[in-house]
């Protein structure tokens, strides 16, 4: 447990949620969260340490306390070993006095912990990975899937780009549970658009050297080479899609899943023009861009969707045990399902049975050199994706806790 690094939140004055009712029952009297992460590794830039940063802010706005109760957040890396992070998971719950997980990027993990949330009886939310095992054949009571998934950024992107008439497709995907879900997901859309995916390899998580990868796909013949991953290894596959001269002869790349931190590290003159679908950005409105100027005076970017995911469950959960009187996780997560979800970068979601968010997003294409005009003015939003057509319908779930007919 040496990667174990304990954080507790700042104490300020009680605000919007304030004490509880004299009746309220806490748990070894104290509110604890625990930030499961990737501190350094390939996913750190967009999780790690500003998904404990966002998760703190949470808790700062609420006035570190509830129900009378200090809050405490703790953080862990699970180094993308789903043993270890199992392992972590397993501790907090049982002798740690961990109320609920946060963020767990990496499906493997994510579907890991969420087994063990539902022996335990203790909650996770889900910000960081992308299966949608989460909330169909694997959903659980104590499990809520936050931010995105693999079904809403497939329709979102795989359909844009499909819409303008590029239907021969290969995927490089990743191969792990988020990388499989994202190519099952992308060849449907693809399918379902007329189109054809003529050929996919799985590559393993943190590679460096995609050249293999890329020239299968460039001999392919494919209009379009989908990126199916996540975080360093989208920046390496795409940089190096570039070093081959991919797209200078006449084929497009699909990031099926890119965050405003990767077109930071591509740079726009590498990046432009790539379609994405994102659940929030930092420059949407006033309360955003605030929000996200106190993010990056203390992390030092602006915050990926993940992060400002992370922050949002952190938010509704602490609402849901204001109103529930108790950290008790059934009350907890009965009361998180009954509350509209609002926050600074959401607004009016709602919980599912399934246990998934049911949110907005966005298609939004990455700017040219020429069109950004200021520090991290990277996205141009094309539409908003509404919530029902960035979520999986009950009538195709396959989730136990879903009522049929």
């Amino acid at each position: 447990m040496s990667k174990l690094t304990k954080i507790l939140a700042s104490v300020g004055c009680i605000a919007a949620l304030g004490t509880g009712p004299a009746t309220a029952q806490v748990s070894a009297d104290l509110v604890k969260i625990g930030v499961l992460t990737d501190m350094a590794g390939v996913t750190a830039d967009i999780t790690g340490k500003g998904s404990l940063v966002a998760a703190q802010m949470a808790v700062e706005e609420i006035g570190g306390t509830i129900l009378g109760k200090p809050i405490e957040v703790i953080v862990g890396d699970h180094q993308h070993r789903t043993d270890l992070g199992a392992s972590m998971a397993r501790q907090w719950y049982d002798t740690g006095d961990v109320d609920v997980i946060v963020d767990v990027p990496n499906s493997s993990i994510a579907l890991a912990v969420q087994r063990l949330a539902d022996k335990a009886h203790r909650l996770v939310l889900v910000s960081g990975a992308g299966t949608t095992q989460l909330t169909n054949e694997q959903c659980s009571p104590y499990g809520f899937h936050w931010t995105y998934d693999t079904y809403g950024m497939a329709h979102g992107t795989a359909s844009a780009v499909v819409k303008e008439g590029k239907k021969k497709w290969f995927i490089i995907a990743s191969d792990y549970a988020f990388g499989h879900s994202l190519q099952k997901d992308t060849t449907a859309v693809v399918q379902a658009g007329g189109g054809e995916v003529v050929g996919a390899v799985r590559h393993p998580i943190n590679l460096m050297d995609f050249a293999s990868y890329l020239l299968q796909a460039q001999a392919s013949g494919a209009q379009v080479i989908g990126i199916a991953n996540a975080g360093n290894d989208t920046v390496n596959a795409i940089k190096q899609a570039g070093e081959f001269g991919i797209t200078q002869a006449g084929q497009s790349l699909a990031a099926m899943i890119l965050m405003i931190n990767d077109v930071h590290s591509l740079g726009l003159d590498a990046a432009q023009g790539t379609y994405l679908t994102t659940a929030s950005y930092w420059d949407m409105n006033e309360k955003s861009r605030e929000w996200s100027q106190r993010f990056k005076e203390r992390v030092g970017d602006m915050p990926s969707m993940l992060q400002a995911g992370v922050y949002g469950s952190v938010v509704h959960y602490l609402k849901a045990v204001k109103a529930a009187g108790t950290d008790d996780a059934d009350a907890v997560a009965k009361a998180m399902r009954q509350l509209p979800v609002n926050d600074v970068f959401t607004e009016n979601a709602t919980i599912r049975e399934d246990g998934k968010v049911v949110r907005d997003l966005y298609l939004a294409k990455v700017k040219t050199p020429a069109e950004s005009k200021y520090d991290w003015d990277y996205f141009e939003i094309v539409r908003k994706i509404p919530a029902e057509s960035a979520t999986i319908p009950l009538s195709q779930s396959t989730c136990p806790l879903v009522k049929k007919g």
